[in-house]
């Protein structure tokens, strides 16, 4: 894709370059007049926003020049200016690149300026980087700065209708391509910097035909032209110690050195304040200096040119202001300190040389000499009065030194006076003060002696007290041992009598507990079984009894429906019964002996038996047998 795009900008420029250079110029049309109208050139201090401005400002149309560096933009207007007599040409600060800037030159504007009928965006970059708002340059400078600057300013031109806007584009908008992802933002490839461009004009064309259709009706118009092949800019771009993009065949490059460079001026029989004719020689060391606006000064003066043409340029600069300062010093100054006339000298030519963009580093004299004997001359004098003075000297100093040996001879004598005064002195002070130490020593020996003694007696005193102290510790130590043994045996007896006997107490305690516990726990449960069974018992005998109540009840009211029948079926139902009861005692009886007396009869028995069976049958059923009718009709027939 790098290469197609790359392709297409190649045969575009061909296309153009032939387009314009076939074509014929068209021929010129009269001037409208437009004074009284105010029009903004953004990029006008040169290329085509200076030919535009131009033309404008030889129209009468008061013309703001609204361009980044101050320095090209009043030098554009004062040029307009000059060239058409229009003094409505004026410079206003903008840089697209920033749109604080923008906002700035707006307000600025809306504020001086009432009228604006014209607005030309013109400006634009085709270099890549990035700006201070984070979009690529040319993408911010060709199309964002001017939507913004368009954007605040329409109000105005509406106010001014009939107006228009002008936005310079580029038929590179055909190879354009607008994402609205990373739109403005800083391409990436080998060729984005040309994308980036082609982006940006195919952003002016849309904004130019989107402003028309929103402005019809307000008699502001919008219009997107392509200025045809042009060189642009005559704006110089300067790489110091880098590398730069250039278009093969259409972008003029050219190399300045940076070198330092060497002179030797040389200025020959030069004529000093007193008339001497003397030839100075000098060193100089200078470069082209790096800062952007004096590397600029020195390509307008030099670019095109070669190392020793730039040195010959400073050397007769250097050589002229070298030649002038001569002819104020004189010889003397000149050769006494050739340090201040060096310095003089690179003060006085430094200005002029940098104004060419170039430094000096350095410049020393070199040699200073004449063809008359000039300074041989005053060499000789010289030379003569430090002989002389040299002479005057020696005999100074010989009487000096006579005079002074003969002071040194005394001075000695009286030294060696005081000296030997000093020496029997010093004995007779050597002996006392002797004297004096050695009772001072003896006294010290004496007290040193004493205290020796009364320490010793001291220090015996200690010994004895930490012998006692030491008896103590022992004696201490003893008790703890025989306490801690002790304490051992109590704890052995309590191992192996006191707790073995507590835990055979402890265990039949337990033991005793537990049964205890087993006990209450079988009598509990006795207690719950007895109480379990008697509940039982208790609803048996309940049951049973309402069940006999119910079968009484029953037969009660049976007795009372049937009358003697029931009666009767209750006799004879009870009979097996009676019966079983009767001869219960006699079933194990083998047999029955009936034993009567005299006046006794076995049917006198018999019938007391039968008259204790209605008592039983009374007892068993509860019936009454000796009020049924049949039993009463039994009885009296028996009687």
């Amino acid at each position: 894709m790098g290469w197609a795009l790359l392709v297409v900008g190649l045969l575009m420029a061909v296309y153009t370059l032939l387009r314009h250079g076939l074509h014929s110029a068209p021929r010129p049309r009269a001037r409208p007049d437009l004074r009284g109208r105010t029009a903004i050139v953004t990029g006008g201090s040169s290329g085509i926003g200076a030919a535009a401005a131009l033309e404008l400002a030889r129209c009468g149309a008061r013309v703001i020049l609204a361009t980044r560096s101050a320095r090209r933009g009043e030098a554009a207007a004062s040029r307009i200016r000059r060239e058409t007599g229009n003094n409505e040409v004026q410079f206003m600060h903008l840089d697209l690149a920033s749109l604080r800037s923008v906002r700035a030159f707006a307000s600025t504007f809306l504020r001086q300026e009432p009228q604006l009928h014209l607005l030309i965006n013109n400006a634009g970059v085709s270099a890549g980087g990035t700006t201070e708002d984070g979009f690529s340059l040319p993408f911010q400078v060709n199309h964002l700065g001017h939507f913004l600057l368009t954007q605040l300013l329409l109000e105005r031109l509406r106010s001014c209708a009939p107006s228009r806007v002008v936005i310079v584009a580029s038929s590179a908008h055909c190879a354009g391509r607008l994402r609205p992802e990373s739109l403005g933002r800083p391409p990436s490839g080998l060729f984005s910097t040309f994308q980036d461009y082609c982006d940006s004009k195919l952003a002016n064309v849309l904004h130019a035909r989107e402003l028309a259709t929103r402005e019809q009706g307000t008699r502001v118009t919008c219009y997107a032209v392509h200025p045809g092949g042009c060189c642009g800019s005559d704006e110089k771009q300067y790489v110091y110690g880098g590398w730069a993009w250039a278009w093969w065949c259409i972008t003029d490059t050219q190399r300045i050195s940076l070198e330092i460079m060497t002179l030797q001026p040389r200025c020959e029989d030069v004529e000093t304040a007193e008339g001497v004719a003397i030839t100075v020689t000098g060193v100089a060391q200078v470069k082209i200096m790096t800062e952007k606006e004096l590397l600029a000064v020195a390509c307008e003066q030099f670019l095109g040119k070669n190392v020793q043409d730039v040195k010959n340029v400073v050397l007769q600069t250097l050589e002229g202001h070298l030649r002038s300062i001569l002819g104020t010093l004189t010889v003397e100054q000149i050769y006494q300190d050739r340090d201040q006339f060096a310095k003089l000298v690179r003060e006085v030519a430094a200005p002029d040389v940098g104004r060419m963009g170039i430094e000096i580093l350095s410049f020393t004299i070199k040699d200073v000499y004449d063809k008359v004997d000039y300074l041989s001359s005053l060499g000789k004098t010289q030379i003569a009065a430090v002989q002389r003075d040299a002479d005057i000297g020696v005999a100074e100093a010989e009487r000096d030194a006579g005079i002074r040996e003969a002071e040194c001879k005394k001075e000695m004598l009286d030294v060696k006076f005081m000296a030997d005064t000093k020496i029997a002195d010093s004995k007779r002070a050597f002996e006392l003060q002797k004297a004096a130490f050695t009772e001072e020593v003896n006294i010290k020996t004496a007290e040193a002696q004493l205290a020796y003694e009364l320490q010793s007696a001291r220090e015996q005193q200690k010994i004895r007290q930490e012998e006692i102290e030491i008896e103590v510790v022992e004696r201490k130590k003893q008790i703890e041992v025989e306490q801690k043994e002790v304490a051992r045996m109590e704890k052995e007896l309590m191992a192996t009598v006191k707790q073995p006997a507590e835990a055979e107490a402890y265990r039949i305690q337990q033991i005793a507990e537990g049964e205890k516990v087993k006990q209450i726990l079988l009598a509990q449960a006795e207690a719950e079984k007895i109480r379990k069974i008697g509940e039982a018992e208790a609803f048996v005998i309940e049951a049973v009894g309402k069940a006999e109540a119910e079968g009484l009840k029953l037969k009660a009211e049976a007795l009372q429906k049937y009358g003697e029948a029931a009666q009767l079926a209750l006799v004879l139902d009870a009979l097996p019964e009676i019966a079983a009861k009767v001869s219960a005692p006699l079933s194990k009886v083998d047999e029955i002996v009936i034993l009567s007396g005299e006046n006794g009869s076995t049917m006198s028995d018999v019938n007391r038996l039968l008259a204790e069976v209605p008592a039983s049958v009374r007892a068993i059923t509860g019936v009454d047998l000796t009020k049924l009718p049949l039993f009463q009709k039994a009885t009296e027939a028996k009687k």
